[in-house]
């Protein structure tokens, strides 16, 4: 985790610290503004602002977890709250611890939570999950007041005092918001409920209440944000302050039980502690001292001290505690802390007379730089002659950076130093002045007359060896440390010991000075450090404040301290009105003029530079034309070389066109020969189509005349058969009419036997021709449609000659009468003619066919063309 510082105005980063390891829940800033803590659950750590490092940091055990740590108002004390209610308070610079408060009563324990502080720093108020409300003295470290808040009241989530202009930081109003969402205002001493804010209904998340006590501003649940007025709430807060002279009460001597300390709030009448009977409450009045009233009244400062005490303890120690030092300065100069007045003149803005700052005074830091331009514009805002005070940043700058992170402070600081201790500044203004010059020329005079007559001859005034020191209030030739000792001084005494420090400081180095002869000597001299002791100084401002006569002492013609007046600024028109506004007048003439003569300048540059934006578009359009120009003729000649290029590129176009023309005039007519030649080839082609179709259709012809004359040789073969058996049927009945009818018969069942195996053999022969007479065919038939295809033999010699019939298997001559074998040996002679004379046709028709084929084989093919 890691904290961003903003700046307000200007919305910047100035720096981020690192360093919680969780998230940060409260931060608290310390009244110089030079410190700050930051807190988160388990670890404290205080920063240095000035440097934005880190420079202590508060571990705690892990069970022991922290509610808050901050700083108490108007101190260097650091308060410590845990989450075991145990309350601790430690010293800032070295966190050593000055004291742990008790425990509170067993009656009325409970967790804080929430703590709130009033201005002062003595009363601190605690509160939790209860409806009870802790109030601690933190002077006398112990619980003095138990509140118990209405019963509606459960937990309390926020406290926080409502400041007031007339209680002097001794806040008595407590605003305390509840878990109810409404937040109530009561009186811590009379426990009254004054007001109260927000509802049930509209909630208050969480509140926050202006510096001055005037307005509250409101979270509320819903998310709104509400304003209000506590002038318009109540009117207890804008009462009168009470009289100086007061009744106070005596404590008891023995202690107070819990139940005495406890008070309820009421709305109505007010309700006070129970008082034991044992211990009577004494009053007495206090008495007016009417011999010391004057000086104590004198000597009394704001939060406790005495001006009388710390000028003691300054000439004891020569200045006061590092620590304490802004503390007490604060209490010296009675600061009001006017922060709605501050914020009206800061609102104003920058001031004219400072806008150019750094350019006069060049300060590296930034942020002192606007610091300082801010500061200055306040007090011009405040009163119209510091506008034209040309060493006011000189007198300023050493306040500003010493209070540069409470701008308030500063202002008031500055402004209670105008007041008091520039008495008569202004009264010859613009010119130094002189009447408070010649009042530390006369003191000089008076003390160290050699030294001022070493002045007069080498001609150096006192505007040479006073003012120099006065505007710069001594921030020049006095280191830090130094400077901030010799202003305890300072503050601590009347206003005349700033004019008595100008004369010790020239008394005490007289010996350097009688020994310079130039003015450039001189200058230098208070413009510079020199070896000087600053305790010396101190001690001789005090013998020249007490050894100067009454007549020439400045005491006796400057007025007595007097602070800022609290609520608003006074009115400082200290300063010849007449010549400031005469000077403010003719500033704001010089300046109508300046500006005039700026606005006219503004406009001869604004006309000039309309000259010289014209002379330059002029120039510009010269070149421009000349460049489109060239740039013209360059594209002409472009143009004329394209051209030349297109006219060649035309002439080989129609080069190449001509030979395309030729090329495809013989394309055309290689073309148109392959065409020629294409339809010549189909012609021939369909002819040879045509010629197959013939040939097939003659083929079929002879073979349908083949097959009608084999058929009509089979049918005649088949008569002559049928005759021969009707014969042979004849020769048998004539053989049975002879004689050896039995002999015979046996003869005609031989003969039987024997036509019936004849019939058999013919009826394979013919089987064999038919068969052979198929595939004679058949191979005439692929050879028509094949005709590329070499021949091939159709029978083998054996293979295929021995699946045909032979006769002389059929002649089996052994069972036959030798007619009978004549008659069938010339019937198979008479088959083997037909069959020849077939079987010769048939080869007769395959050579034909066979020719025609290889006709058409050799002749070339028109698709392969």
């Amino acid at each position: 985790m890691f904290l961003t510082y903003m700046e307000t105005v200007t919305k910047e980063l100035v720096s981020w610290m690192r360093g919680h390891e969780s998230s940060v829940f409260s931060i608290s800033v310390h009244a110089s503004g030079k410190y700050a803590i930051t807190t988160s659950s388990d670890t404290a750590q205080l920063w240095d602002l000035d440097t934005f490092q880190r420079k202590r940091k508060l571990n705690i055990r892990q069970s022991v977890g922290i509610q808050k740590v901050f700083f108490l108002p108007l101190s260097n004390t650091i308060l410590s709250c845990f989450k075991d209610n145990s309350i601790f308070a430690w010293e800032c610079d070295t966190l050593f611890c000055k004291y742990q408060l008790p425990a509170p009563p067993e009656s009325s324990s409970i967790l804080y939570k929430v703590f709130a502080v009033t201005r002062d720093g003595r009363i601190l108020a605690a509160g939790g999950k209860s409806n009870h409300l802790h109030l601690w003295c933190l002077e006398a470290r112990q619980l003095f007041r138990i509140i118990q808040m209405p019963t509606k009241v459960r937990a309390i989530r926020h406290l926080e005092f409502l400041p007031d202009s007339f209680d002097a930081g001794s806040n008595q109003v407590l605003g305390v918001l509840s878990q109810d969402g409404i937040m109530r205002f009561i009186n811590i001493q009379t426990c009254k409920l004054l007001f109260e804010i927000g509802s049930l209904d509209e909630g208050i998340s969480s509140s926050a209440i202006s510096p001055h006590g005037r307005y509250i501003a409101s979270i509320m649940e819903n998310g709104s944000l509400n304003i209000y007025s506590v002038q318009a709430l109540t009117q207890e807060i804008n009462k009168p302050p009470p009289p100086l002279v007061k009744v106070i009460e005596d404590l008891p001597k023995n202690k107070l039980s819990s139940s005495d300390l406890k008070m309820k709030v009421t709305s109505g009448r007010v309700q006070q502690p129970a008082k034991s009977r044992e211990s009577k409450m004494q009053t007495r009045i206090l008495k007016q001292d009417l011999t010391g009233d004057f000086e104590s009244k004198k000597n009394e400062l704001p939060d406790g001290l005495n001006k009388k005490r710390l000028q003691i303890l300054l000439k004891g120690y020569g200045e006061y505690p590092t620590k304490y030092r802004m503390f007490i300065w604060r209490s010296l100069l009675q600061l009001p802390e006017n922060h709605t007045a501050f914020s009206t003149l800061i609102d104003k803005g920058t001031h004219v007379a400072f806008l150019n700052l750094q350019k006069k005074y060049p300060i590296k830091s930034r942020k002192l730089l606007r610091v300082l331009q801010r500061t200055l514009s306040a007090l011009a805002h405040w009163s119209v002659i510091f506008s034209d005070t040309p060493y006011l940043p000189l007198l300023a700058f050493p306040f500003v950076k010493l209070f540069q992170n409470n701008q308030l402070i500063c202002f008031e600081v500055i402004a209670t130093l105008i007041i008091n201790w520039c008495q008569h500044w202004f009264e010859y203004f613009p010119n130094p002045p002189i009447n408070i010059l010649s009042m530390i020329e006369n003191v000089l005079a008076f003390h160290d007359k050699e030294l001022l007559q070493h002045f007069i001859d080498h001609d150096i005034t006192s505007q040479l060896y006073a003012w120099p020191l006065l505007e710069t209030v001594f921030s020049e030739v006095l280191t830090r440390e130094e400077w901030l000792k010799l202003f305890d001084n300072i503050f601590s005494n009347h206003p005349s010991f700033l004019l008595m420090t100008v004369v010790a400081y020239n008394i005490c180095s007289r010996t350097p000075l009688l020994s310079c002869n130039l003015k450039d000597d001189f200058e230098f001299f208070f413009h510079h450090r020199n070896n000087l002791d600053i305790n010396v100084v101190i001690r001789q401002v005090y013998h020249l404040m007490e050894t100067t006569p009454t007549d020439i002492h400045p005491d006796s013609m400057l007025n007595v301290f007097v602070a800022l007046t609290k609520g608003q600024y006074p009115v400082f028109n200290q300063y010849p009105k007449f010549i400031v506004d005469y000077q403010t007048q003719e500033r704001e003439r010089i300046r109508n003029d300046e500006l005039d003569y700026l606005r006219e300048r503004q406009t001869v540059e604004d006309m000039q530079a309309k000259v010289d934006q014209q002379r330059v578009e002029d120039e510009a359009w010269y070149q421009k034309q000349e460049l489109l120009r060239k740039a013209e003729e360059t594209r002409r000649e472009m143009l004329l070389q394209e051209e030349e290029k297109m006219i060649q590129q035309r002439q080989r176009l129609a080069a190449v066109k001509r030979e395309l023309k030729v090329k495809e005039m013989h394309l055309q007519d290689a073309a148109r020969r392959r065409f020629l030649k294409l339809q010549q080839d189909q012609q021939e082609m369909e002819l040879r189509r045509l010629d197959d179709e013939i040939g097939r259709k003659n083929l079929t012809e002879n073979q349908e005349a083949v097959a009608k004359e084999m058929r009509a040789d089979a049918d005649a073969y088949r008569r002559k058969v049928d005759l021969e058996e009707h014969m042979f049927h004849k020769l048998i009945e004539a053989g049975e009419t002879q004689s050896q009818k039995t002999q015979k018969w046996k003869e005609a069942e031989g003969k039987e036997f024997r036509l019936r195996s004849a019939k058999k053999a013919s009826a394979l022969s013919d089987a064999s021709r038919k068969w052979f007479l198929k595939q004679e065919i058949n191979a005439a038939v692929e050879h028509a449609e094949n005709p590329c295809h070499k021949e091939e033999p159709r029978f083998q010699n054996e293979q295929d000659s021995s699946c045909l019939p032979r006769t002389s298997q059929l002649n089996d001559s052994s069972e036959m009468d030798p007619s009978t074998q004549i008659s069938l040996n010339r019937r198979a002679v008479e088959w083997d003619t037909t069959g020849q004379n077939l079987i010769k046709k048939v080869r007769n028709l395959r050579q034909r066919l066979t020719a025609r084929a290889r006709h058409r084989c050799q002749t070339p093919h028109l698709l392969a063309a």
